[in-house]
């Protein structure tokens, strides 16, 4: 008889490639970081080019792997198809994906509180939402996981979101004075957007199976990342572990979902929101 694996060892990413769009944001970020902690050589792009640097520059100090960074807007086909590569021509293989890129209205602050209202929800960031969010993560998944797939081999890692599962609940983002009227609402184009990456998730998952390609998403609930301290207790209140995420907080289902752990699953969808779709 085998003698089992220890547990922790599938967990290890040692010796896999892992690239993480989005890496210059404050999850993409702690992805990046995970990876490296697991072993993994991570190549850290984003449209903010420096910032990818600098941040696989720490990453080689601090857990003593390789890491590079590289700038690269995912809506262009023919930037993701240089950023494959560059990873190739750095590492010589392609093991894990994370797609993590993504815009959203409330965190990045893009649009005026007047135009938050669906009825005048502006064409063009609904546009900018699908085509980042969406598109950014098929063009990935077609360039690089296609790449995984050539190879026989690969964990690919959607980033979705509760939104994605559920509706948003539009009452947490009402002002302190329940007086005042509410001009702020969560838009369409969020969740309809990371609902649509579920969908490209299942649809990858069954069409990658025999190709040795797993594909699976992550939906993670709100971080805290100072915010309306009202926001954040009514978003607490409505938690069962009663608190928002901390950045830190979706580090080992990554993990899980890249490594072996989760070696006998495909087209799942990761839900670590402390509870929130509970109920």
């Amino acid at each position: 008889m085998a003698t089992p694996a220890v547990p922790a060892d599938r967990f290890s990413l040692a010796g896999r490639v892992a690239v993480v769009t989005g890496a210059a944001g404050l999850l993409g970020r702690r992805h990046c970081a995970a990876l490296s902690a697991a072993g993994a050589v991570v190549v850290a792009t984003d449209i903010a080019a420096a910032a990818c640097v600098e941040l696989a520059a720490e990453l080689r100090r601090g857990y003593r792997v390789d890491a590079y960074g590289f700038g690269c807007d995912v809506t262009r086909a023919e930037q993701v198809k240089e950023l494959l590569q560059a990873t190739l021509d750095w590492t010589g293989g392609l093991d894990v994906l994370v797609n993590n890129a993504a815009v959203n209205d409330k965190v990045e602050g893009r649009l005026g509180e007047e135009w938050s209202r669906f009825e005048r929800y502006p064409l063009e960031a609904w546009e900018e939402s699908l085509r980042v969010n969406v598109t950014g993560t098929f063009l990935c998944c077609q360039v690089l996981g296609g790449e995984m797939a050539r190879r026989g081999a690969g964990s690919v890692v959607n980033v979705a979101s509760t939104y994605g599962v559920v509706a948003p609940d539009q009452s947490l983002y009402r002002p302190a004075d329940p007086a005042a009227p509410q001009t702020f609402f969560k838009s369409a184009a969020y969740p309809a957007s990371k609902g649509a990456v579920l969908a490209l998730t299942r649809f990858l998952a069954a069409y990658w199976g025999r190709a040795g390609v797993r594909v699976n998403a992550l939906s993670p609930g709100g971080v805290e990342n100072g915010q309306d301290p009202a926001f954040v207790r009514r978003y607490g209140e409505r938690t069962p572990l009663g608190r928002m995420a901390r950045p830190d907080d979706y580090e080992g289902a990554l993990v899980f979902l890249a490594s072996d752990a989760s070696g006998y699953m495909t087209g799942a969808n990761l839900v670590v929101d402390g509870g929130w779709t509970a109920w």
